[in-house]
């Protein structure tokens, strides 16, 4: 094979994947084609796309957040509750907007100034977060009847639902800004090698800071969304959404080892992820298998990050 159609064949090989798994579940499993189906499928992705967005950039500095599940309970509860006090969906936003920005950046601040491990940081945060957010709660869901707040999980724009046309503006924007910003070509150098950016004048402390906020805020956002379609704030909403949301990123071809990420790539990740969830309840599927399913794909796509820096490492 001619090297310039094996390298395109390498670099495809997960969208060209995911196209003859979408052809063969269309031709093989019932209603999975069906236009409701479809819209249901990007609808129920559209938190893990949003937040994916961000983790892309994590991953890509060699970092990654484990408190995202608990920022999302956190802020769709808190979104809730100031919205319960005050009538106002626009404080509400804010406010849970501001909670995503302050744990975003304590775990910026932990990692980046204070050197602690981003596994012990983010999952400390993790649970200091969800602990707040059933104390706030008293462990009881907060309803929410406010119309106009609702709508914003709700209403639809060339017949896609509002969160999903949100993720799609999350890709673009997060593309744009990895692919054709100085601050995305830094946090790639920071995670390529970040004595290299240090010494190249990057600010490496600051802009870790800063991803983790963008982390913090989108999660938010996406906490908020999910609380506006269940019209609700849940302490325990979103358990192991982060394992979730690191597989698709990897699966999408985002590097463990950092210094490497792909936009396109995380959206056929997070549609891998939709997907395969999808079939399974279409079939079915007893809730026990579909955790082990979720394992095995979280393993499958560690073990390809490994096998790919290996092969990059040897050429």
């Amino acid at each position: 094979m001619h090297p310039t159609a094996r390298a395109l064949l390498k670099e495809h090989s997960m969208t060209l994947g995911y196209g003859l798994l979408f052809v063969v579940l269309a031709l093989t499993v019932e209603n999975f084609f069906s236009t409701a189906n479809v819209v249901g499928l990007l609808l129920s992705v559209a938190q893990i796309g949003m937040v994916a967005c961000t983790m892309m950039l994590c991953l890509a500095s060699r970092d990654f957040d484990l408190s995202v599940g608990s920022t999302i309970a956190f802020a769709g509860v808190l979104g809730a509750m100031v919205l319960e006090r005050t009538g106002s969906a626009a404080l509400a936003v804010g406010g849970g907007l501001l909670a995503g920005a302050l744990i975003g950046a304590g775990n910026g601040v932990l990692i980046a100034y204070l050197r602690v491990n981003a596994l012990i940081a983010t999952l400390a945060t993790m649970l200091m977060v969800r602990g707040l957010a059933f104390i706030a709660s008293k462990g009881q869901a907060v309803g929410i009847d406010h119309e106009g707040f609702i709508s914003f999980g709700d209403s639809t724009w060339l017949g896609l639902p509002l969160p999903i046309w949100t993720t799609a503006l999350c890709f673009l924007v997060f593309g744009v800004l990895l692919n054709s910003t100085v601050f995305g070509r830094n946090t790639l150098a920071i995670g390529g090698n970040p004595e290299a950016a240090r010494l190249a004048g990057v600010r490496v402390e600051r802009l870790r800071v800063w991803i983790f906020l963008l982390q913090g805020v989108v999660t938010a956002l996406a906490g908020l969304i999910l609380s506006a379609r269940i019209t609700s704030g849940q302490p325990n909403a979103a358990t192991g959404f982060e394992l979730d949301v690191i597989s698709a990123c990897v699966l999408g071809g985002v590097s463990l080892q950092g210094g490497k990420a792909r936009i396109f790539g995380v959206v056929v990740g997070v549609l891998i992820m939709g997907t395969v969830e999808n079939v399974m309840n279409l079939l079915n599927v007893d809730a026990f298998y579909q955790y082990l399913v979720r394992g095995l794909i979280l393993l499958a796509a560690v073990l390809l990050d490994q096998l790919k820096t290996r092969g990059e490492r040897r050429a």
